[in-house]
């Protein structure tokens, strides 16, 4: 019983292999499409559900229309430009290479290598 199964890729040449993989192909790129299009509603159905809850609040919607001047806007993109830009250290740009002396370490001696036996008396 156990001889019967094979796997080779004849096989699968002959039961369709071509078939299946196709099929799987586009089984994979159709749930691709239903999870983008699960994903990208979303947001949109918490925005109706929340409007809902206010409607039956009786809380009006907020509006957020701010009208702010230009010279406003101009000195807060100003803040934050000078603000992300001191993020960072002013450099010489100058390279010095200097080269630095090697310690002694008895670890890579091969002085103490394996093949010196002791002497045994």
């Amino acid at each position: 019983m156990i001889n019967l199964i094979t796997l080779s890729a004849d096989v699968i040449r002959e039961a369709g292999g071509y078939t299946i993989s196709i099929v799987s192909i586009f089984v994979v790129f159709i749930s691709l499409g239903v999870l983008v299009f699960i994903f990208m509603s979303i947001p949109k159905l918490l925005e109706l559900n929340i409007r809902k809850k206010l409607k039956k609040s009786g809380v009006p919607e907020e509006q957020t229309n701010i009208n702010v001047e230009g010279d406003v806007n101009a000195a807060i993109a100003l803040g934050l430009h000078m603000y992300f830009n001191e993020l960072h250290d002013e450099e010489s740009n100058i390279i010095t290479i200097h080269t630095a002396q090697k310690q002694y370490s008895p670890w890579s001696s091969k002085i103490y290598g394996v093949q010196n036996q002791p002497v045994r008396k």
